[in-house]
């Protein structure tokens, strides 16, 4: 890989970019240095997007090589291999990482190097509970932080059409919507503390059950001798059509589970709604059927993999 810019310099763009626009009152430079923490699936394809739209992006992962893959096919993404160095002189740093501990872990080490007028945007799924404890943190070394999870997976993050469900102080929010414009097709300002990551929960965990529900119905259309494509046709033609389901639909009949969202996560999340509220039987229903699922060797593949039990093996 050609070297990338170091961290303390600036990048000179090889196109002209809109270098300014009006939010909320206050002009602010578009682009801007980034460090986006964690180079997974929805991280790579967050920074991947933020190069694309003009920024300057620093990307670490704690494995180097991942980064390394990641901006070797990235213009505007440099691999850093210092947490330090990333955030330092960045305007923005996001997290994008596995769980709360990895996040407490990674900020604790590097939250000392932001810049006093740094935004954290934390956007990994934690939890309420770890939400307000990194927001803790983030108090006690004088940080500006916003709580604002995402609803969407690498498509979207690379199409900039994320949802963001962001909680926080409205000023803090000013300053780093022009980033979130482009990730994100909808920047919703749910609330002041955590509320943020415990909409995300809401969320995931409507999109887990309706993901099995769909498995579960096509094995009854199966049942019954309904043809797929005739179901698909019904629910498109009335109010009850919903296009992540539908088109999930394709995905399970071809068994093609190349990672959007991986059911491991799915679970993960699961069990952070379990560990906030008792789970109903619906929702324990989800959860074991997620646990079946990564227990078939499918932990990795697409929430869609759920259907294995549909399709087992000939």
């Amino acid at each position: 890989m050609a070297d990338g810019p170091s961290p303390g310099r600036t990048r000179v763009a090889d196109r002209t970019w809109p270098w300014g626009k009006q939010t909320r009152g206050l002009f602010m430079s578009h682009a801007s240095t980034v460090a986006v923490l964690g180079a997974g699936a929805l991280g790579a394809a967050m920074a991947m997007r933020l190069g694309d739209t003009g920024h300057e992006v620093r990307l670490w992962n704690r494995a180097e090589e991942r980064a390394r893959s990641v901006a070797e096919h990235a213009g505007g993404v440099t691999a850093v291999r210092a947490v330090g160095d990333a955030v330092s002189g960045a305007s923005v740093v996001v997290t994008v990482l596995r769980d709360g501990d990895a996040v407490t872990q990674v900020m604790s080490d590097a939250i000392g190097r932001l810049d006093d007028d740094a935004v954290w945007v934390q956007a990994s799924t934690v939890g309420p509970r770890y939400a307000g404890a990194l927001a803790g943190l983030a108090r006690g070394h004088g940080v500006a932080y916003l709580d604002a999870p995402v609803s969407g997976s690498t498509a979207p993050a690379r199409q900039g059409k994320l949802v963001w469900l962001v909680a926080g102080a409205e000023d803090v929010l000013a300053r780093a919507r022009p980033l979130l414009d482009d990730l994100g097709s909808s920047v919703l300002h749910v609330g002041t503390e955590v509320e943020g990551s415990a909409v995300k929960l809401v969320v995931n965990a409507w999109m887990a059950a309706s993901t099995v529900a769909m498995s579960d119905v096509l094995a009854l259309c199966d049942a019954l001798g309904v043809d797929h494509a005739t179901f698909v046709r019904v629910l498109e033609a009335g109010p009850l059509a919903m296009p992540y389901e539908l088109q999930k639909v394709g995905v399970m009949d071809d068994a093609s589970y190349a990672p959007g969202f991986a059911v491991q996560l799915a679970l993960k999340d699961i069990e952070l709604a379990a560990a906030a509220a008792t789970p109903s039987p619906l929702l324990q229903a989800v959860r074991d059927r997620l646990e079946a699922t990564v227990a078939a060797g499918h932990d990795n593949d697409d929430l869609a993999a759920v259907d294995y039990l549909r399709r087992p093996p000939s």
